[in-house]
Protein backbone atom coordinates (compact mmCIF):
# COMPACT_ATOMS: atom_id res chain seq x y z
CA UNK A 1 0.00 0.00 0.00
CA UNK A 2 1.29 3.45 -0.89
CA UNK A 3 2.14 5.64 2.10
CA UNK A 4 -0.22 8.36 0.87
CA UNK A 5 -3.13 5.86 0.80
CA UNK A 6 -2.22 4.59 4.26
CA UNK A 7 -2.11 8.09 5.76
CA UNK A 8 -5.54 9.05 4.30
CA UNK A 9 -4.66 12.76 4.44
CA UNK A 10 -4.33 12.65 8.22
CA UNK A 11 -0.92 14.27 7.97
CA UNK A 12 1.20 15.66 5.14
CA UNK A 13 4.50 14.12 4.03
CA UNK A 14 7.08 15.02 1.42
CA UNK A 15 6.50 14.22 -2.25
CA UNK A 16 9.49 11.87 -2.08
CA UNK A 17 7.67 9.67 0.46
CA UNK A 18 4.08 9.80 -0.78
CA UNK A 19 4.40 7.05 -3.39
CA UNK A 20 6.56 4.74 -1.27
CA UNK A 21 5.13 1.21 -1.15
CA UNK A 22 4.87 0.30 2.52
CA UNK A 23 5.51 -3.39 3.22
CA UNK A 24 4.39 -3.47 6.87
CA UNK A 25 3.25 -1.19 9.69
CA UNK A 26 4.44 -1.98 13.20
CA UNK A 27 5.12 -0.49 16.62
CA UNK A 28 7.46 -3.39 17.47
CA UNK A 29 11.10 -2.66 16.67
CA UNK A 30 11.79 -6.42 16.50
CA UNK A 31 9.60 -6.64 13.38
CA UNK A 32 11.26 -3.94 11.29
CA UNK A 33 11.69 -4.89 7.62
CA UNK A 34 12.68 -2.97 4.50
CA UNK A 35 10.19 -0.23 3.58
CA UNK A 36 8.02 -0.73 6.66
CA UNK A 37 6.46 2.14 8.58
CA UNK A 38 7.64 2.11 12.20
CA UNK A 39 5.41 3.84 14.75
CA UNK A 40 7.25 5.06 17.85
CA UNK A 41 5.11 4.41 20.93
CA UNK A 42 6.16 5.19 24.48
CA UNK A 43 5.33 2.31 26.84
CA UNK A 44 5.92 1.66 30.52
CA UNK A 45 9.36 0.13 29.99
CA UNK A 46 10.36 0.99 26.43
CA UNK A 47 10.07 4.06 24.22
CA UNK A 48 10.09 3.44 20.49
CA UNK A 49 11.44 6.95 19.95
CA UNK A 50 14.77 5.73 21.36
CA UNK A 51 15.25 3.42 18.36
CA UNK A 52 13.69 5.57 15.62
CA UNK A 53 17.00 6.45 13.98
CA UNK A 54 18.12 2.82 14.18
CA UNK A 55 14.84 1.73 12.56
CA UNK A 56 15.57 3.96 9.56
CA UNK A 57 19.05 2.45 9.37
CA UNK A 58 17.48 -1.02 9.31
CA UNK A 59 15.42 -0.13 6.26
CA UNK A 60 12.21 1.42 7.54
CA UNK A 61 10.75 3.79 4.95
CA UNK A 62 9.70 6.26 7.63
CA UNK A 63 9.01 6.59 11.35
CA UNK A 64 5.98 8.09 13.10
CA UNK A 65 6.99 10.21 16.09
CA UNK A 66 5.36 12.45 18.71
CA UNK A 67 8.24 14.93 18.90
CA UNK A 68 10.88 16.16 16.49
CA UNK A 69 13.86 13.80 16.43
CA UNK A 70 15.60 15.80 13.66
CA UNK A 71 15.40 12.88 11.24
CA UNK A 72 14.40 14.94 8.25
CA UNK A 73 11.58 14.12 5.86
CA UNK A 74 11.52 10.44 6.88
CA UNK A 75 9.94 11.28 10.22
CA UNK A 76 6.18 11.83 10.34
CA UNK A 77 5.25 14.05 13.27
CA UNK A 78 1.87 13.42 14.96
CA UNK A 79 0.26 14.49 18.22
CA UNK A 80 -0.50 10.97 19.55
CA UNK A 81 1.36 8.05 18.02
CA UNK A 82 -0.78 5.40 19.78
CA UNK A 83 -3.98 6.85 18.36
CA UNK A 84 -2.35 7.34 14.97
CA UNK A 85 -1.20 3.71 14.93
CA UNK A 86 -4.82 2.64 15.46
CA UNK A 87 -5.90 4.65 12.41
CA UNK A 88 -3.02 3.22 10.34
CA UNK A 89 -3.95 -0.36 11.27
CA UNK A 90 -7.57 0.27 10.34
CA UNK A 91 -6.55 1.67 6.95
CA UNK A 92 -4.07 -1.18 6.37
CA UNK A 93 -6.86 -3.74 6.61
CA UNK A 94 -9.37 -1.70 4.61
CA UNK A 95 -11.35 -0.41 7.59
CA UNK A 96 -13.13 -3.58 8.75
CA UNK A 97 -14.40 -1.59 11.74
CA UNK A 98 -16.75 0.21 9.32
CA UNK A 99 -18.18 -2.98 7.83
CA UNK A 100 -19.77 -4.69 10.88
CA UNK A 101 -21.80 -3.71 13.95
CA UNK A 102 -19.90 -3.61 17.23
CA UNK A 103 -21.17 -4.29 20.75
CA UNK A 104 -18.74 -3.62 23.62
CA UNK A 105 -18.95 -4.79 27.23
CA UNK A 106 -16.70 -3.40 29.96
CA UNK A 107 -16.55 -3.72 33.75
CA UNK A 108 -14.64 -5.75 36.33
CA UNK A 109 -16.93 -8.77 36.50
CA UNK A 110 -19.51 -10.28 34.16
CA UNK A 111 -17.96 -9.34 30.80
CA UNK A 112 -17.36 -12.88 29.59
CA UNK A 113 -20.79 -14.22 30.47
CA UNK A 114 -22.59 -11.16 29.14
CA UNK A 115 -20.78 -11.22 25.79
CA UNK A 116 -21.31 -14.97 25.45
CA UNK A 117 -25.05 -14.69 26.11
CA UNK A 118 -25.36 -11.83 23.59
CA UNK A 119 -23.56 -13.92 20.97
CA UNK A 120 -25.77 -16.94 21.74
CA UNK A 121 -28.98 -14.92 21.27
CA UNK A 122 -27.83 -13.18 18.07
CA UNK A 123 -26.58 -16.47 16.60
CA UNK A 124 -29.89 -18.17 17.38
CA UNK A 125 -31.55 -15.44 15.33
CA UNK A 126 -29.50 -15.90 12.17
CA UNK A 127 -26.55 -13.57 12.71
CA UNK A 128 -22.95 -14.67 12.26
CA UNK A 129 -21.15 -13.20 15.22
CA UNK A 130 -17.52 -12.66 16.08
CA UNK A 131 -16.63 -12.72 19.79
CA UNK A 132 -13.51 -11.18 21.33
CA UNK A 133 -12.92 -12.02 24.98
CA UNK A 134 -10.92 -13.30 27.90
CA UNK A 135 -11.33 -17.02 27.34
CA UNK A 136 -11.04 -17.14 23.56
CA UNK A 137 -11.99 -15.39 20.36
CA UNK A 138 -14.69 -16.89 18.18
CA UNK A 139 -15.63 -16.46 14.53
CA UNK A 140 -19.05 -18.05 14.40
CA UNK A 141 -18.34 -21.60 15.62
CA UNK A 142 -14.60 -21.34 15.00
CA UNK A 143 -12.38 -20.94 18.08
CA UNK A 144 -9.37 -18.60 17.85
CA UNK A 145 -6.70 -18.50 20.60
CA UNK A 146 -6.19 -15.22 22.43
CA UNK A 147 -3.43 -13.82 24.68
CA UNK A 148 -5.22 -10.63 25.76
CA UNK A 149 -8.82 -9.73 26.58
CA UNK A 150 -8.47 -6.89 24.06
CA UNK A 151 -5.87 -7.87 21.42
CA UNK A 152 -3.06 -5.50 20.45
CA UNK A 153 -3.99 -2.94 17.81
CA UNK A 154 -2.63 -4.60 14.65
CA UNK A 155 -3.83 -8.05 15.73
CA UNK A 156 -7.26 -6.64 16.58
CA UNK A 157 -7.74 -5.05 13.15
CA UNK A 158 -6.46 -8.22 11.51
CA UNK A 159 -9.01 -10.22 13.51
CA UNK A 160 -11.79 -7.81 12.51
CA UNK A 161 -10.81 -8.29 8.87
CA UNK A 162 -10.84 -12.08 9.22
CA UNK A 163 -14.26 -11.95 10.88
CA UNK A 164 -15.65 -9.81 8.08
CA UNK A 165 -14.11 -12.00 5.36
CA UNK A 166 -15.72 -15.05 6.98
CA UNK A 167 -19.16 -13.51 6.97
CA UNK A 168 -19.63 -11.93 10.40
CA UNK A 169 -22.11 -9.07 10.53
CA UNK A 170 -21.64 -8.31 14.24
CA UNK A 171 -18.74 -8.35 16.71
CA UNK A 172 -19.37 -8.69 20.46
CA UNK A 173 -16.32 -7.65 22.42
CA UNK A 174 -15.02 -7.55 25.97
CA UNK A 175 -13.31 -4.17 26.16
CA UNK A 176 -10.63 -4.09 28.84
CA UNK A 177 -9.32 -1.07 30.69
CA UNK A 178 -5.86 -1.84 29.25
CA UNK A 179 -7.29 -1.89 25.74
CA UNK A 180 -8.95 1.48 26.25
CA UNK A 181 -6.04 3.29 27.91
CA UNK A 182 -3.56 1.89 25.38
CA UNK A 183 -5.93 2.81 22.53
CA UNK A 184 -5.85 -0.71 21.13
CA UNK A 185 -9.40 -0.40 19.76
CA UNK A 186 -8.24 2.16 17.21
CA UNK A 187 -11.14 3.72 15.30
CA UNK A 188 -13.73 1.18 16.50
CA UNK A 189 -17.11 2.77 17.16
CA UNK A 190 -19.68 0.75 19.11
CA UNK A 191 -23.37 0.71 18.34
CA UNK A 192 -24.05 -0.43 21.93
CA UNK A 193 -21.78 -0.42 25.00
CA UNK A 194 -22.45 -2.05 28.38
CA UNK A 195 -21.04 -1.25 31.84
CA UNK A 196 -21.43 -4.19 34.26
CA UNK A 197 -19.74 -2.98 37.49
CA UNK A 198 -16.45 -1.76 38.91
CA UNK A 199 -14.60 -3.32 41.84
CA UNK A 200 -10.95 -3.41 42.82
CA UNK A 201 -8.70 -4.98 40.20
CA UNK A 202 -5.66 -4.03 38.11
CA UNK A 203 -4.51 -1.35 40.55
CA UNK A 204 -0.94 -2.50 39.91
CA UNK A 205 -1.44 -0.81 36.51
CA UNK A 206 -4.03 1.92 37.13
CA UNK A 207 -2.80 2.82 40.65
CA UNK A 208 -6.15 4.24 41.84
CA UNK A 209 -9.80 3.28 41.50
CA UNK A 210 -10.50 6.67 39.94
CA UNK A 211 -7.95 6.00 37.20
CA UNK A 212 -9.50 2.56 36.67
CA UNK A 213 -12.96 4.11 36.42
CA UNK A 214 -11.79 6.79 33.98
CA UNK A 215 -10.26 4.05 31.79
CA UNK A 216 -13.58 2.17 31.63
CA UNK A 217 -15.46 5.41 30.99
CA UNK A 218 -13.52 5.93 27.75
CA UNK A 219 -15.69 3.31 26.02
CA UNK A 220 -18.76 5.52 26.39
CA UNK A 221 -17.23 8.31 24.32
CA UNK A 222 -17.17 6.00 21.27
CA UNK A 223 -20.65 4.47 21.37
CA UNK A 224 -24.15 5.38 20.21
CA UNK A 225 -26.10 3.75 23.06
CA UNK A 226 -25.07 2.83 26.60
CA UNK A 227 -26.54 0.23 28.95
CA UNK A 228 -25.42 0.86 32.54
CA UNK A 229 -25.80 -1.20 35.72
CA UNK A 230 -27.11 1.47 38.07
CA UNK A 231 -27.14 -0.90 41.05
CA UNK A 232 -23.37 -0.36 41.02
CA UNK A 233 -22.08 2.86 42.62
CA UNK A 234 -19.69 3.54 39.74
CA UNK A 235 -22.51 2.72 37.35
CA UNK A 236 -24.66 5.44 38.94
CA UNK A 237 -21.79 7.88 38.55
CA UNK A 238 -21.17 6.86 34.95
CA UNK A 239 -24.86 7.19 34.05
CA UNK A 240 -24.81 10.81 35.24
CA UNK A 241 -21.58 11.69 33.47
CA UNK A 242 -22.05 10.34 29.93
CA UNK A 243 -23.94 12.15 27.20
CA UNK A 244 -24.80 9.42 24.68
CA UNK A 245 -28.25 7.76 24.50
CA UNK A 246 -28.38 5.72 27.71
CA UNK A 247 -30.43 3.05 29.49
CA UNK A 248 -30.19 1.57 32.98
CA UNK A 249 -30.53 -1.99 34.24
CA UNK A 250 -30.63 -3.39 37.74
CA UNK A 251 -33.19 -3.84 40.51
CA UNK A 252 -34.80 -0.66 39.11
CA UNK A 253 -34.44 1.19 35.84
CA UNK A 254 -35.24 0.75 32.17
CA UNK A 255 -34.55 -2.98 32.38
CA UNK A 256 -35.53 -3.94 35.93
CA UNK A 257 -35.12 -7.49 37.22
CA UNK A 258 -36.17 -9.29 40.40
CA UNK A 259 -35.02 -12.79 41.38
CA UNK A 260 -37.60 -15.51 42.05
CA UNK A 261 -35.44 -18.56 42.79
CA UNK A 262 -31.83 -19.63 42.36
CA UNK A 263 -30.99 -23.35 42.35
CA UNK A 264 -28.11 -25.54 41.24
CA UNK A 265 -29.94 -26.47 38.04
CA UNK A 266 -31.13 -23.00 37.02
CA UNK A 267 -32.62 -19.64 37.88
CA UNK A 268 -35.98 -17.92 37.66
CA UNK A 269 -36.46 -14.15 37.67
CA UNK A 270 -38.65 -11.40 36.30
CA UNK A 271 -37.37 -8.84 33.82
CA UNK A 272 -39.66 -5.87 33.29
CA UNK A 273 -42.33 -8.07 34.94
CA UNK A 274 -41.85 -10.94 32.44
CA UNK A 275 -41.07 -14.28 34.10
CA UNK A 276 -37.89 -15.87 32.73
CA UNK A 277 -36.39 -19.28 33.45
CA UNK A 278 -32.81 -20.04 32.44
CA UNK A 279 -30.28 -22.84 32.83
CA UNK A 280 -27.53 -20.57 34.20
CA UNK A 281 -27.44 -20.27 37.97
CA UNK A 282 -26.55 -17.47 40.36
CA UNK A 283 -27.90 -14.01 41.17
CA UNK A 284 -25.01 -12.43 39.27
CA UNK A 285 -26.14 -14.25 36.12
CA UNK A 286 -29.54 -12.57 36.43
CA UNK A 287 -27.70 -9.27 35.99
CA UNK A 288 -25.61 -10.64 33.13
CA UNK A 289 -28.66 -12.09 31.36
CA UNK A 290 -30.59 -8.83 31.85
CA UNK A 291 -27.75 -6.83 30.27
CA UNK A 292 -27.67 -9.24 27.33
CA UNK A 293 -31.45 -8.95 26.93
CA UNK A 294 -31.21 -5.14 26.95
CA UNK A 295 -28.50 -5.21 24.27
CA UNK A 296 -30.56 -7.46 22.01
CA UNK A 297 -33.66 -5.28 22.43
CA UNK A 298 -31.69 -2.19 21.43
CA UNK A 299 -30.15 -4.19 18.58
CA UNK A 300 -33.69 -4.63 17.25
CA UNK A 301 -34.76 -8.13 18.28
CA UNK A 302 -38.20 -8.92 19.73
CA UNK A 303 -39.03 -10.83 22.91
CA UNK A 304 -40.15 -13.73 20.73
CA UNK A 305 -36.64 -13.86 19.30
CA UNK A 306 -34.70 -13.18 22.51
CA UNK A 307 -36.38 -15.19 25.28
CA UNK A 308 -36.21 -18.75 23.84
CA UNK A 309 -32.52 -18.26 23.07
CA UNK A 310 -31.82 -16.79 26.50
CA UNK A 311 -33.56 -19.68 28.21
CA UNK A 312 -31.49 -22.25 26.30
CA UNK A 313 -28.10 -20.69 27.10
CA UNK A 314 -25.98 -22.96 29.33
CA UNK A 315 -23.35 -20.43 30.34
CA UNK A 316 -19.59 -20.18 29.99
CA UNK A 317 -16.70 -22.51 30.74
CA UNK A 318 -15.11 -21.60 34.06
CA UNK A 319 -17.95 -19.37 35.20
CA UNK A 320 -19.87 -21.12 38.00
CA UNK A 321 -19.13 -24.36 36.12
CA UNK A 322 -20.17 -27.58 37.84
CA UNK A 323 -17.48 -30.26 37.52
CA UNK A 324 -19.13 -33.72 37.67
CA UNK A 325 -17.90 -35.86 40.57
CA UNK A 326 -20.33 -38.77 40.87
CA UNK A 327 -20.04 -38.25 44.62
CA UNK A 328 -22.35 -36.93 47.32
CA UNK A 329 -20.58 -33.57 47.26
CA UNK A 330 -20.27 -30.95 44.51
CA UNK A 331 -17.35 -29.10 42.90
CA UNK A 332 -17.73 -25.75 41.14
CA UNK A 333 -15.00 -24.07 39.10
CA UNK A 334 -15.12 -20.28 38.79
CA UNK A 335 -12.78 -17.56 37.53
CA UNK A 336 -13.43 -15.33 40.58
CA UNK A 337 -10.13 -13.55 41.20
CA UNK A 338 -11.26 -10.26 42.75
CA UNK A 339 -12.79 -9.67 46.21
CA UNK A 340 -16.15 -8.74 44.69
CA UNK A 341 -16.22 -11.74 42.35
CA UNK A 342 -15.35 -14.25 45.06
CA UNK A 343 -17.98 -12.77 47.36
CA UNK A 344 -20.59 -12.95 44.59
CA UNK A 345 -19.94 -16.58 43.68
CA UNK A 346 -19.89 -17.74 47.31
CA UNK A 347 -23.00 -15.78 48.28
CA UNK A 348 -24.88 -17.38 45.40
CA UNK A 349 -23.63 -20.92 45.91
CA UNK A 350 -24.36 -20.68 49.63
CA UNK A 351 -28.08 -20.48 48.79
CA UNK A 352 -28.18 -24.10 47.62
CA UNK A 353 -25.38 -25.63 49.72
CA UNK A 354 -26.81 -28.37 51.93
CA UNK A 355 -23.81 -28.73 54.25
CA UNK A 356 -20.47 -26.86 54.27
CA UNK A 357 -19.36 -24.37 51.63
CA UNK A 358 -15.61 -24.80 51.09
CA UNK A 359 -13.63 -22.21 49.13
CA UNK A 360 -10.20 -23.02 47.70
CA UNK A 361 -8.36 -19.97 46.35
CA UNK A 362 -5.07 -18.13 45.95
CA UNK A 363 -3.86 -14.88 44.41
CA UNK A 364 -1.72 -14.18 41.36
CA UNK A 365 1.87 -13.04 41.63
CA UNK A 366 3.13 -9.80 40.04
CA UNK A 367 -0.36 -8.36 40.45
CA UNK A 368 -2.14 -5.97 42.83
CA UNK A 369 -0.94 -6.97 46.32
CA UNK A 370 -3.49 -4.85 48.15
CA UNK A 371 -6.37 -7.11 47.10
CA UNK A 372 -4.84 -10.26 48.67
CA UNK A 373 -6.13 -9.76 52.23
CA UNK A 374 -9.38 -8.42 50.76
CA UNK A 375 -9.79 -11.70 48.84
CA UNK A 376 -9.45 -13.59 52.12
CA UNK A 377 -11.98 -11.38 53.87
CA UNK A 378 -14.45 -11.79 51.00
CA UNK A 379 -14.06 -15.57 50.99
CA UNK A 380 -14.43 -15.81 54.77
CA UNK A 381 -17.67 -13.84 54.64
CA UNK A 382 -19.70 -16.74 53.18
CA UNK A 383 -17.52 -19.88 53.23
CA UNK A 384 -17.63 -22.32 56.12
CA UNK A 385 -14.04 -23.39 55.46
CA UNK A 386 -11.14 -22.00 53.42
CA UNK A 387 -8.23 -23.74 51.73
CA UNK A 388 -5.58 -21.16 50.84
CA UNK A 389 -3.28 -22.23 48.04
CA UNK A 390 -1.35 -20.97 45.03
CA UNK A 391 -2.74 -19.49 41.81
CA UNK A 392 -0.32 -18.12 39.18
CA UNK A 393 2.68 -17.14 41.35
CA UNK A 394 4.73 -15.87 38.39
CA UNK A 395 7.96 -14.34 39.73
CA UNK A 396 6.86 -14.19 43.38
CA UNK A 397 7.36 -16.74 46.14
CA UNK A 398 4.02 -18.58 46.58
CA UNK A 399 4.54 -18.66 50.35
CA UNK A 400 4.96 -14.87 50.42
CA UNK A 401 1.71 -14.43 48.46
CA UNK A 402 -0.11 -16.70 50.91
CA UNK A 403 1.32 -14.72 53.82
CA UNK A 404 -0.25 -11.57 52.33
CA UNK A 405 -3.58 -13.40 51.93
CA UNK A 406 -3.60 -14.61 55.54
CA UNK A 407 -3.35 -11.02 56.80
CA UNK A 408 -7.01 -10.75 55.85
CA UNK A 409 -8.00 -13.64 58.12
CA UNK A 410 -6.54 -12.36 61.39
CA UNK A 411 -9.88 -11.15 62.66
CA UNK A 412 -11.92 -13.96 61.09
CA UNK A 413 -13.28 -17.02 62.86
CA UNK A 414 -13.66 -18.98 59.60
CA UNK A 415 -11.40 -22.07 59.79
CA UNK A 416 -8.72 -22.35 57.13
CA UNK A 417 -5.90 -24.59 55.98
CA UNK A 418 -2.88 -23.78 53.86
CA UNK A 419 -1.83 -26.22 51.13
CA UNK A 420 0.59 -24.35 48.87
CA UNK A 421 0.63 -26.75 45.92
CA UNK A 422 -2.70 -26.27 44.12
CA UNK A 423 -2.92 -29.86 42.85
CA UNK A 424 -2.40 -31.18 46.38
CA UNK A 425 -4.87 -28.62 47.73
CA UNK A 426 -7.62 -29.81 45.39
CA UNK A 427 -6.95 -33.45 46.25
CA UNK A 428 -7.11 -32.55 49.95
CA UNK A 429 -10.39 -30.69 49.49
CA UNK A 430 -12.00 -33.71 47.81
CA UNK A 431 -10.59 -36.18 50.31
CA UNK A 432 -11.99 -34.23 53.30
CA UNK A 433 -15.39 -33.39 51.74
CA UNK A 434 -18.55 -34.51 53.54
CA UNK A 435 -21.95 -35.32 52.00
CA UNK A 436 -23.75 -32.17 50.90
CA UNK A 437 -20.58 -30.06 50.78
CA UNK A 438 -19.93 -27.72 47.87
CA UNK A 439 -16.29 -26.99 47.01
CA UNK A 440 -15.68 -23.81 45.01
CA UNK A 441 -12.34 -23.74 43.18
CA UNK A 442 -11.86 -20.00 42.69
CA UNK A 443 -9.43 -18.13 40.48
CA UNK A 444 -8.54 -20.35 37.53
CA UNK A 445 -11.88 -20.78 35.78
CA UNK A 446 -11.30 -21.38 32.07
CA UNK A 447 -7.51 -21.33 32.38
CA UNK A 448 -5.76 -24.63 31.71
CA UNK A 449 -2.31 -23.60 32.91
CA UNK A 450 -0.32 -22.21 35.83
CA UNK A 451 2.30 -19.49 35.40
CA UNK A 452 5.56 -19.65 37.31
CA UNK A 453 8.81 -17.64 37.28
CA UNK A 454 10.11 -16.30 33.96
CA UNK A 455 6.63 -16.67 32.45
CA UNK A 456 6.92 -20.47 32.48
CA UNK A 457 3.51 -22.03 31.73
CA UNK A 458 2.68 -25.55 32.79
CA UNK A 459 -0.52 -27.41 31.90
CA UNK A 460 -3.07 -27.31 34.72
CA UNK A 461 -6.75 -27.94 34.00
CA UNK A 462 -8.82 -28.16 37.17
CA UNK A 463 -11.34 -30.49 35.50
CA UNK A 464 -8.51 -32.96 34.89
CA UNK A 465 -7.04 -32.41 38.36
CA UNK A 466 -10.43 -33.14 39.97
CA UNK A 467 -10.86 -36.29 37.83
CA UNK A 468 -7.41 -37.55 38.84
CA UNK A 469 -8.05 -36.84 42.52
CA UNK A 470 -11.41 -38.64 42.35
CA UNK A 471 -9.70 -41.77 40.99
CA UNK A 472 -7.48 -41.78 44.07
CA UNK A 473 -10.58 -41.74 46.29
CA UNK A 474 -12.08 -44.84 44.64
Amino acid sequence: MKLSDLLENRVSVSENLRDTEITLITDDNRKIVKDCLFVCVKGEKFDGHDVAEKALGQGAAAVVVEHDLHLGERQILVEDSRAFYGALCAAWFGHPERKMKFIGVTGTNGKTTTTSVIKHILTANGHKVGLIGTIQNEIGDEIVHTNNTTPLTYELMQLYDTMYQKGCDTVVMEVSSFGLVQKRIGLTHFEIAVFTNLTQDHLDYHKTMENYYEAKKMLFSVCDKAIINTDDDYGKKLYQEISCEKYSYGSTGDFAYQPISVKANGTEFTLNQKKISMLMTGYFNIANASAAYAVCKLYGLTDEQILPALQSCTGVRGRCEVIPTGKDFSVICDYAHTPDAIENILENVKLYTENKLVCLFGCGGNRDKTKRPLMAQAAAKFADKLIVTSDNPRDEDPEAIIKDILEGLKSSSTPYEVVTDRREAIAHALKTADPGDVIVLAGKGHEDYQIFANNYHTHFDEREVVAEALKELN
